[in-house]
């Protein structure tokens, strides 16, 4: 099977920064690619039109038209006509596009359209209690509504988009994976009392609560140690340029001074940043289904994440990680001191961990799962 990926981004130097919908697709394509297919992954947003090959993958870079007042229009013309070429062709069977901004809408093609939830603007201004862009919210229900073929990387993602939209479409669960032959657990021992965070330093993650956190493990483990690494954001509640410069003044002179930012980090060397953690955190508000998690898991970490809605489509509260409510500081901050006072609970959580992402989210498990489920739709 043929699959494209419609994407604003892609982890490869010659595409830019790549965030989470970007992973998701990499780690996706090498499955396919394990399997026998060829995936073809269309990248807008970019400064100029082009292919390439890179591992057996085609990438095609296509730049946005610069139209004042029209560019959405004409950019979704310019990918519509890519799309019809590369179908006509028989080089594509079906597209397969991301929920944000509803990039899809208004792509008016022969070819057979995807949406896969991983969250759009109006999912997480929801999770987040904040106004949407009324412009976004439009063209993200459109695309959701006219799509061929709809996936969601979770039953909660999928129930809180229909809620959001106000529609009742059905989504196939196809969860995002990793690779998990290349995180695999390390053969060397942790950094005794290192907690680790990874991502990017932002509110709805639950940053300005980590804080407060680590304030009560501190207290209960003074020989604990807080590593934090991943890019820094402004803040949209506060206008503010900086999550680390808000974290600061919330952390007691104690806690601050066993904390370490170490700032964004490639993603070829996040494996071994979790390697050295004992802990990993993750007290987030607002997900999909995050990667880091898996990540984490698939390393044999054991891991104290939010238990907020698609949680427990992860971990196995108190059998594969550990979950509690980022606000609950005093839970979450006797969870993670729990696993970092004994050593057998860490690597017995630890090991389910893996066997969990060795089950379900290897990515050639969801790769067979995409072709599947696109081979009874076709």
């Amino acid at each position: 099977m043929r699959i494209a990926f419609l994407t604003p981004e892609y982890p490869h130097p010659q595409l830019g920064p790549a965030g989470g919908i970007g992973t998701g697709i990499m780690n996706l394509a090498a499955g396919l690619l394990a399997l026998g297919h060829r995936p073809i992954v269309l990248v807008y947003g970019q400064s100029t039109d082009g292919y390439f090959d890179d591992g057996g993958i085609r990438f095609h870079t296509i730049s946005n038209v610069r139209f004042k007042g029209l560019s959405w229009w004409l950019t979704r013309k310019k990918i519509q006509k890519i799309i019809d070429r590369l179908h006509r062709d028989g080089e594509i069977d079906i597209v397969e596009a991301p929920d944000w901004t509803g990039i899809s809408a208004f792509v008016n093609t022969r070819c057979p359209i995807a949406i896969r939830l991983n969250g759009s603007d109006t999912y997480f201004c929801h999770l987040d209690g904040r106004p949407v862009n009324r412009f976004n919210r439009f063209l993200e229900k459109k695309a959701i509504v006219r799509a061929d073929a709809r996936v969601s990387v979770s039953k909660f993602t999928a129930q809180v988009t229909n809620t959001v939209f106000g529609v009742q479409e059905h989504f196939e669960i196809i969860p995002n994976s990793i690779a998990t032959a290349r995180f695999t657990p390390s053969h060397y021992g942790p950094e005794s009392g290192t907690i680790l965070y990874f991502g990017t330093l932002i509110r709805k993650k639950g940053l300005l609560e980590l804080p407060h956190i680590f304030n009560r493990v501190v207290e209960r483990n003074p020989h604990a140690k807080l590593i934090l690494a991943g890019r820094d954001a402004h803040d949209i509640a506060t206008g503010t340029t900086s999550t680390w410069e808000l974290m600061k003044p919330l952390f007691s002179p104690l806690a601050l001074a066993a904390t370490r930012y170490i700032g964004p980090v490639d993603y070829k060397s996040v494996s071994g940043h979790i390697a050295k953690a004992a802990v990993c955190v993750f007290p987030t508000f607002a997900e999909a289904l995050p990667l880091s998690w898996l990540e984490a898991m698939a390393m044999e970490k054991a891991i104290v994440a939010s238990s907020i809605g698609w949680a427990p489509e992860i971990v196995e509260d108190g059998v594969s990680g550990f979950l509690a409510h980022p606000s609950d500081h005093a839970a979450f901050a006797g969870r993670i001191s729990e696993l970092l006072e004994n050593e057998t609970l860490r690597e017995e959580i630890g090991k389910r961990a893996r066997l969990r992402m060795l089950e379900k989210f290897d990515n050639a498990i969801v790769a067979r799962q995409t072709v599947d489920y696109y081979a009874r739709f076709l």
